[in-house]
């Protein structure tokens, strides 16, 4: 079962995305929050797999709920939801963490795939929302060489993966693309996270478009 905690101070969205999740068969709503500071007190006792996090809320807004949450042991995956394609605070969370933005007019089948892929380690984003993003950030920062350094760590085939992944590739078309399993490229994914200290793919993306720059 995936455990789903629900972040949203609109009380209908939380029941309608309970109603949706509820008649997934291998989801599980195990807690709701009207707020950060609540969803974070709440994810500590139930351990959720994946937190739907709005992000403007009262006392504590989804963007620093979403670094909080991202900052610990074992964090959990955090989709963010809001009623805007790709605008800037979509952006400031991803860059906390979260593995992926869901407007909240998505329909049902897209929100149980979303909460299933990002579990499996999938982005959250099109391709094309991946890349809007990310030229977005890049755009935005200055040119960091840590990141340069970063990628210097990356074997070939790695390099090769990143360069997909900053595409906005799923694990599926990268593993068509480049002729390999999908179990290898989730491999060579996890190890690319871990040598360029990303939180996520997107994370991963914006480091890749940063140095080659």
């Amino acid at each position: 079962m995936i455990r789903v905690l629900l972040v949203d101070d609109d009380a209908l969205v939380r029941a309608g995305l309970r109603m949706i999740l509820g008649g997934a068969p291998d989801i599980e709503v195990v807690g709701e929050a009207t707020d950060g500071a609540a969803g974070l007190d709440i994810a500590r006792d139930c351990k959720p797999d994946v937190v739907l996090m709005d992000i403007r809320m009262p006392v504590m807004d989804g963007i620093n709920a979403t670094a909080t949450l991202r900052a610990a042991d074992d964090a959990p995956h955090v989709i963010v939801l809001t009623t805007f394609d790709a605008d800037d605070l979509v952006v400031q969370a991803l860059r906390a963490g979260a593995g992926g933005f869901l407007l909240k007019d998505s329909r049902p089948e897209r929100l149980v795939g979303a909460v299933k892929a990002v579990c499996e380690g999938e982005p959250v984003l099109s391709p094309s929302v991946t890349r809007q993003l990310v030229d977005r950030v890049t755009a935005s920062t200055p040119d960091n060489p840590a990141n340069a350094a970063r990628l210097e760590r990356l074997t070939d085939r790695e390099h090769e993966v990143a360069v997909l992944i900053s595409r906005g590739l799923s694990n599926a078309d990268i593993a068509a693309d480049l002729y390999m399993s999908v179990p290898t490229v989730k491999a060579h994914v996890s190890r690319i996270l871990a040598k360029l200290d990303a939180g996520n793919r997107v994370q991963a993306a914006i480091m890749v478009h940063e140095a080659s720059r």
